[in-house]
């Protein structure tokens, strides 16, 4: 996050250069709820700001909280409010104060006017996490196209230089202002991003098609609930992981063996959050195609959280925009090694009469993921025909391959040949039904 002002951290360096360290930022969250919004979910939403607000590097040191009928016009919150506000934030030395809702460019002027500190609404506060949180060359293009969409309305507000722009030497032109100079700089800079991230996508899906034969799962479900944890426990390998919202920006896909010889493709993906701005699902649409052409979506669902239920409305809200809430889906009620025994056979017991096909899955319990990897078994084997296939008894090649690249279900043996009853993935079988002296026969669905 933006400071004013940077400290000694701790004196000379062994290189002979002084350290500097940004002072942490002291905020103030504001919530303006709706009047008729229960007392727990104003709690759930400021304790989430909170998280965000930690995530971005801030102290949170007081809050306040305003219910409204509607927003104000010009302040958003009431003027007395306003004035409490001020107060508070000279009381605790605020350097910062964070609203929970979307600020107009002129609320915002008018706040930062009246309470004489930086103000940033929820969006603002995302969009700076995740430009802190990009690492690939994509996430970082994403971050800032959805940053440059964001700021385009908020020239006035953001640029103090563009209060000088009328009348003045230097300012005086061929009838266009400086601020429709910078707006016409930062929609050449969208076109150019827009063009990057559409070669991006472009490479994206030719890797796509060379593995469409792959079953495909995408993980999905709120920032936090565990689908990095749960990538690296059934993937191995160097998945990033952090307790923290946000920590992964970048999907990433892995290999997953399973038994029977089944593999599928496990992607990770960035996690969605309640009132998500929409610069950032257009910006990361791309990222997120892998979502819409998965085989299977798998919704990790954080149970430790006691608003949970809320988190899976706002996961499903962003997948019906994404198109993809037509996609076969299995639940993962996760973290369960973080409930009571009492709490855990509540949720058996609820999970079975809310929902179909979900499993209870941990990444710290003996066999916590053992669940999921025979669903995800299961999966594969719904995606893989079932077929006979009559091999020469003395072809150990082929009954060797068959063992190695199918289910094999059944055998019975002649004098001559060897019949095998095998679930087999569809590019193989088009390979055996050309080598002589192999037969394939019914062909069914499983």
């Amino acid at each position: 996050m933006a400071a004013h002002a940077w400290k000694l951290a701790g004196g000379i360096i062994g290189n002979g250069l002084i350290e500097l360290q940004a002072p942490v930022e002291r905020a103030v969250l504001v919530a303006a709820p709706h009047a008729g919004e229960s007392e727990t979910l104003v709690d759930e939403h400021l304790e989430e700001l909170r998280l965000l607000a930690d995530t971005a590097g801030a102290q949170v040191v007081a809050t306040l909280v305003q219910r409204l009928e509607a927003p104000h016009a010009r302040l958003y919150i009431g003027s007395g409010k306003a004035d409490q506000l001020r107060a508070l934030a000279e009381h605790e030395r605020a350097t910062l104060v964070v609203f929970d809702e979307d600020l107009s460019p002129a609320q915002g002027s008018a706040l930062e006017k009246r309470l004489g500190v930086r103000v940033m609404d929820r969006t603002e506060l995302i969009l700076d996490i995740f430009a802190l949180r990009a690492r690939t060359a994509e996430s970082r293009l994403q971050v800032e196209l959805a940053q440059l969409q964001y700021l385009r309305t908020r020239l006035k507000r953001m640029w103090t230089h563009l209060s000088r722009t009328q009348g003045g030497i230097g300012t005086r032109g061929p009838g266009e202002t400086q601020l429709e100079t910078d707006r016409r700089i930062i929609d050449r800079r969208i076109t150019r991003l827009r063009r990057q991230l559409k070669q991006i996508s472009r490479g994206r899906e030719t890797r796509r098609k060379a593995r469409q034969n792959e079953v495909r799962v995408a993980l999905v479900g709120y920032t936090n609930a565990g689908k990095s944890s749960i990538l690296r426990a059934l993937a191995g390998g160097d998945v990033f992981v952090e307790n923290r919202l946000f920590a992964t920006l970048d999907s990433a896909t892995r290999a997953v063996e399973l038994a029977g010889g089944y593999r599928v493709l496990l992607t990770d993906t960035v996690g969605f959050i309640r009132k998500l701005p929409h610069h950032l699902v257009a910006s990361f649409r791309a990222t997120l195609e892998e979502i819409a052409d998965a085989d299977l979506l798998v919704h990790v669902i954080d149970v430790s959280s006691p608003s949970w239920e809320h988190q899976v409305e706002a996961v499903d809200a962003v997948l019906h925009e994404l198109g993809a809430s037509e996609r076969p889906v299995l639940l993962a009620f996760h973290k369960l090694d973080q409930l009571t025994h009492a709490e855990e056979e509540a949720l058996r017991r609820r999970s079975a009469e809310l929902h179909g096909d979900h499993v209870l899955t941990s990444v710290v319990e003996p066999g916590g993921l053992d669940a999921l990897r025979e669903a995800l078994r299961h999966r594969c084997a719904a995606n893989r025909p079932t077929v006979e296939v009559s091999v020469p008894i003395t072809d150990g090649r082929m009954l060797a391959e068959a063992y190695r690249e199918a289910e094999v279900l059944s055998r019975a043996e002649t004098d001559s040949r060897v019949v095998l009853t095998v679930r087999v993935p569809v590019e193989v079988l088009g390979r055996w039904r050309r080598i002589q002296g192999v037969t394939v026969d019914g062909i069914s669905e499983s």
